[in-house]
């Protein structure tokens, strides 16, 4: 190589190590200007500046800054919401005491409301709602023109009064449910019996005092001489962390059970095993669905992290957080999320859920809308008619719905599993 090659060569590789050092300054400059709360409050002063100086009309400001307000918290995540100064005087149990909903969890997926779970046996599941379905609009306000907290409030109302609510499914054209609001008696555990000695309890709910029902079952089952045992923790959303920690220490003895994070990922507080809590040591697997969240995904994890039994299904769906509600000058206020919950290694449920260890899908059929399918675009394949459905007409929901029900592969895989007497997995790596 000549010396003129060479030199342009040195200079060619110096000026690319300087393009690096300085872009990647840049980048690392433009990150921090980014997060420095001054350089988005002087946006935000430009914006109002703008506003009040050139917009068309005399604007109102105070529907300025509420318009504000509601758009920070909607950046953060569902349950962080601003609160009128009505809403902030409604917010305690008591603004609330007349009013009842149509018993389901609910979240806000890619701005649709999104239905994680019906409450079994409450109104919303006796009109026909599913897991996994989009409620579109509430009595004909669109949902993904509010928040979550707002979607809320719509679908409180007076005990026997109606609410009209427009479903998107998968599979099916959009149709209209009507659901009679009413109070919710959600039942307790279930459990039975199958060939092997093999116990299954169905949970129903985690909310306060379901875990004693839960023991109670399990202990049912150990007077009948069980010996293996499949805990079914799908369709379990909401609850409360502690009635999550109760039910995974009545099967692990020891170590940390669920974990309570805060700014900057610190731990706020563990959550560790009682060994004179535990009920069950033999070979146990859990069954998980996209309808599984907050308190069940404590339950969840617990085994996976423990390695102490196959958690079969499908990611869950991620939830788990607490709120807390700061009161503004102007009497209003934001309900804004402090802590999340997280498994004993630490990794926060909110959005991210927990993976199966061993992965079965259901047939197609019985298969509801992935929130990770959504974009929060109109042109959502979901949102879009079926076009082998018939023109200019909603379908029911019994049309809507298979009317046989599939096999339900996930309890077979589960009950195949403890019959082969195989040690847990690892949780799989996504493909």
């Amino acid at each position: 190589m000549s010396l003129r090659s060479k030199f342009i060569l040195v200079v060619f590789s110096a000026s690319l190590a300087l393009y690096a050092v300085v872009g990647g300054w840049m980048s690392i400059n433009a990150q921090q200007q980014q997060n420095d709360p001054g350089a988005q409050l002087r946006i935000f002063e430009s914006v109002l500046r703008h506003i009040q100086d050139d917009y068309v009309d005399e604007p109102d400001l105070n529907k300025v800054r509420a318009g504000a307000l509601r758009g920070l918290a909607y950046g953060l995540d569902p349950y962080s919401t601003y609160l009128t100064t009505e809403q902030v005087k409604n917010f305690s149990a008591a603004g609330q005491k007349n009013q009842t909903g149509i018993g389901a969890e609910l979240s806000q997926f890619a701005s649709y409301l999104y239905v994680i779970a019906p409450v079994k046996g409450g109104p919303a599941e006796q009109a026909g709602l599913q897991a996994g379905d989009i409620i579109e609009y509430i009595d004909g306000k669109a949902t993904r023109d509010i928040s979550l907290y707002d979607a809320r409030q719509l679908l409180n109302g007076a005990p026997g009064s109606e609410v009209k609510l427009r479903v998107l499914r998968a599979g099916t054209r959009p149709f209209v449910l009507n659901v009679r609001r009413g109070s919710v008696n959600v039942p307790g555990a279930e459990a039975r019996m199958e060939a092997g000695k093999i116990g299954i309890i169905k949970v129903n709910s985690l909310a306060e005092g379901e875990a004693a029902d839960v023991k109670s079952r399990l202990q049912e089952l150990q007077k009948q001489g069980v010996q293996k045992i499949v805990l079914d923790l799908r369709s379990v959303a909401g609850g409360s962390l502690e009635e999550g920690v109760k039910v995974a220490n009545l099967f692990i003895k020891d170590g940390t059970l669920a974990q309570t994070v805060g700014r900057g990922n610190k731990t706020q507080k563990s959550y560790t095993a009682d060994p004179k809590a535990v009920l069950f040591e033999g070979p146990t697997n859990v069954l998980i669905d996209r309808g599984t969240a907050a308190a069940a995904e404590v339950v969840a994890s617990a085994f996976e992290d423990h390695k102490r039994g196959d958690v079969i299904g499908v990611k869950s769906f991620g939830a788990g957080a607490e709120q807390q509600l700061f009161t503004l000058r102007a009497g209003d206020g934001l309900l804004l999320t402090t802590l999340k919950w997280a498994s004993s290694t630490g990794k926060t449920f909110l959005g991210e859920g927990v993976k199966p260890t061993v992965e079965v899908k259901l047939p197609e059929v019985a298969e509801a809308i992935d929130p990770e399918d959504l974009t929060g675009n109109d042109d959502d394949a979901i949102a879009q008619p079926n076009a082998n459905a018939p023109a200019g007409r909603e379908v029911s929901p019994e049309a809507a719905s298979p009317k046989q029900q599939p096999e339900d592969v996930q309890l077979k895989k589960a009950l195949e599993l403890l019959r082969e007497n195989r040690p847990a997995q690892s949780p799989q790596r996504p493909s």
